[in-house]
């Protein structure tokens, strides 16, 4: 099984498939690069797509430390180089977006072209309070009632009432998905920290930023902050979909995004 062995010890999952230009597919929050599967095939098509298990979760090492954003990116970069690619377009979902903003900003000869997807540039009010809600769900209810939670947050309606039985089969599964929730509450308190707001303007990239307009984990207002604030980035927006839109909307979402990183400059 392919893995990195970061310079602190620790080993980071991967896979990649495909062939042309490099592209990282970086998940949320969960931090599992099967977060990508119904895209992959589709993508790399057209590209070398990597995507990779976050430190801390999934087939990567479960490591007990403090997590921050730029430390999650920093693994990514570890990554990066370890497979000899001085350059990389990035699709980076929710908190792999926020990971892309540091990289564009503190990296900005390793990201080609960048696209943010259901992402935020600093937190607000109601971002703090949803995830205070799902901390404690988490800490005092444990991984079943955190899991949950998040499908009434991070799912469609309509989806959530068709797909009842996977996410009760997800749900089952939540103590072996979450086997450290000590991880996961520093991951949040991670996301929670992120703020690159003041500096989105450094961002050199051609920026792509998608969402959907009934996102309850990531606002549309965060979607157009980004817009405005990074120097010629431009929006798709979706009717719907949720917050995990790519596996809602899985074939619009590649046919935006493949468009756009292949056009030329």
């Amino acid at each position: 099984m392919p893995y990195v062995k970061l310079r602190d010890g620790a080993e980071l999952y991967y896979e990649s498939r495909g062939a042309g230009p490099p592209l990282f597919l970086v998940p949320g929050l969960g931090g599992d690069g099967r977060f990508w599967d119904a895209n992959v095939e589709g993508l790399a098509k057209h590209f070398t797509v990597v995507v990779h298990d976050h430190r801390g979760t999934g087939r990567s090492t479960l490591s007990r430390i403090t997590y921050s954003v730029a430390q999650m990116a920093d693994d990514a970069l570890q990554l990066m180089d370890a497979l000899g690619y001085a350059r990389v377009h990035w699709c980076g979902h929710s908190t792999g977006g926020a990971m892309g903003q540091v990289l564009a900003i503190e990296q900005p000869d390793r990201i080609d072209r960048l696209v943010l997807s259901a992402t935020w540039a600093k937190t607000d009010a109601f971002f703090r309070r949803l995830f205070e809600v799902r901390s404690t769900m988490l800490r005092e209810l444990g991984p079943v009632a955190y899991m949950k939670g998040n499908a009434l947050a991070l799912y469609m309606p309509s989806w959530t009432r068709d797909h009842d039985d996977d996410l009760a089969a997800l749900e089952a599964k939540a103590n072996e998905t979450i086997p450290v929730p000590e991880i996961v509450l520093s991951r949040i308190a991670a996301i929670v920290a992120h703020d690159r707001r003041d500096q989105l303007q450094k961002v050199r990239a051609p920026t792509l930023a998608i969402c959907t307009r009934d996102d309850t984990v990531t606002p549309l207002y965060f979607t157009e902050e980004l817009v405005r604030l990074i120097p010629g980035a431009r929006a798709y927006i979706l009717p719907d979909g949720g917050h995990l839109y790519p596996n809602v909307h899985g074939a619009e979402f590649r046919r935006v995004m493949t468009s756009f990183l292949l056009e030329s400059r």
